[in-house]
């Protein structure tokens, strides 16, 4: 189980990653990030000529239903594959 002080040195270590990630590496940093603070998307996903918000919306979407801590847990395993 991922505490949230290994949260947060994660969020802190994803802050020095390689520059060269591509969008679908940095959509999942955003989207496990989303769903282990928030917890499920809300609002209305945006329009179709916001691009950028629309894509995370949709990366945050793809977390629906995991929990919290398994966000955080995801995420500390993601970080710590791209660095």
């Amino acid at each position: 189980m991922a505490t949230e002080e290994e949260f947060k040195q994660a969020v802190e270590r994803s802050r020095s990653l390689p520059t060269n990630l591509t969008n679908d590496q940095l959509l999942a940093l955003y989207g496990l990030f989303k769903q282990a603070s928030v917890g499920d998307v809300t609002g209305k996903r945006p329009g179709m000529f916001d691009l950028k918000g629309r894509a995370k919306y949709d990366a945050w979407g793809k977390q629906k239903g995991k929990t919290q801590e398994e966000a955080r847990e995801a995420y500390i395993a993601l970080v710590d594959s791209l660095g």
